[in-house]
C-alpha cells in the first residue's frame, strides 16, 4: 500500500519508522548532507525544531526529550513519538489556525507540513551515509503534483533552493529530488 492511501496518523507513523532506520545506522552526525551548509544532526534539529515552533503557535507544546546537539537520535525518537501522539490522540481532529498556513484540522497539518518534510528528509540524512532510502515513489509523485503548481511560492520562501535538472525519464523520488533542490547525484565525500 503506498504511503498516500494512509491517513495522516498511519502516513506519520510509515514515514518516521523509514526516518528512524536511516537515524539508527547513522555512524557520523557530522557527516555533510545534500542540503548546502548542514551536517547529518542538523538535519534532526531541523525537523525537531520547526515543528516545535509550528505547534507552539497554535497553542500546542510538546514535551522535553534529548538535545539533539547532546542526542541526536534520542531527540528524534522523542519527537517523533510526541507527534504520533498528538494524531493518534484525541487532538487530531481539532481545527488549528496557523499564523503562516492558515486553518487546518490538527492531522491535516502535521501531515502536510511535517510528515511531507520528514519524507524529504529522509533522503539528506541517508545520503549523508551514503545511503540511497527506498522511499515510496508514488508518495513522492503525489506531492511532486501538489508542489509544481506552487512553485513560485515556495522558491520565494526560502526553504528550497533552485531546481535541479534531473535525466528525462528519472523515477519519482529523483524528480522529487531535484524539483525540491537537491543534486540526486549527491554523494558524501570519501
Amino acid at each position: 500500500m503506498s504511503l498516500s492511501e494512509l491517513d495522516a496518523a498511519a502516513r506519520h507513523r510509515e514515514v518516521a519508522t523509514g526516518f528512524s532506520g536511516i537515524v539508527a545506522v547513522v555512524a557520523d552526525w557530522e557527516a555533510p548532507t545534500p542540503v548546502d551548509g548542514w551536517v547529518a544532526h542538523d538535519v534532526v534539529a531541523h525537523l525537531v525544531d520547526w515543528s516545535t515552533g509550528f505547534l507552539e503557535a497554535v497553542g500546542i507544546s510538546l514535551p522535553g526529550g534529548p538535545s539533539v546537539a547532546d542526542d541526536p537520535a534520542g531527540a528524534w525518537s522523542a519527537h517523533a513519538a510526541s507527534i504520533q501522539g498528538l494524531l493518534d490522540g484525541s487532538r487530531a481532529d481539532e481545527t488549528i489556525t496557523h499564523p503562516m498556513t492558515g486553518e487546518h484540522r490538527l492531522a491535516d497539518a502535521i501531515d502536510r507540513f511535517y510528515t511531507a518534510d520528514v519524507f524529504m528528509h529522509t533522503w539528506d540524512l541517508a545520503r549523508s551515509q551514503g545511503i540511497t532510502p527506498e522511499l515510496d515513489a508514488a508518495h513522492a509523485q503525489l506531492m511532486l503534483d501538489g508542489m509544481v503548481p506552487i512553485e513560485d511560492m515556495m522558491r520565494r520562501s526560502g526553504q528550497y533552493g533552485p531546481a535541479v535538472e534531473v535525466p528525462a525519464g528519472a523515477d519519482a523520488v529523483t524528480r522529487l529530488m531535484g524539483f525540491i533542490g537537491r543534486d540526486p547525484a549527491w554523494a558524501p565525500r570519501v
